[in-house]
């Protein structure tokens, strides 16, 4: 399951949300804590949205939509 880690009140992590929405896509919501972030956000420079598919780290809202657009929307061999 992908792992989705982010901030409930951040437009960009909203972003992100409503495209697994979209997509129809079950995902692990993971709140980070500002004070003790986890090791894939920190990898990534330490802003959110991150997510961890399967040990694919990706951050950027915009990079994150179109990569969940491409594996997993309509026509990819995801769907």
């Amino acid at each position: 399951m992908i792992k989705l880690y982010q901030y409930e009140d951040c437009p960009y992590c909203e972003k992100v949300r409503r495209k697994f929405a979209e997509l129809g896509l079950e995902y692990e919501k993971i709140e980070v804590d500002y004070m003790n972030k986890p090791e894939p956000v920190i990898s990534t420079g330490g802003t959110v949205p991150v997510i961890d598919d399967n040990g694919m780290i990706m951050n950027e809202s915009d990079d994150i939509v179109a990569y969940l657009e491409e594996k997993y929307g309509k026509g990819s061999s995801h769907s």
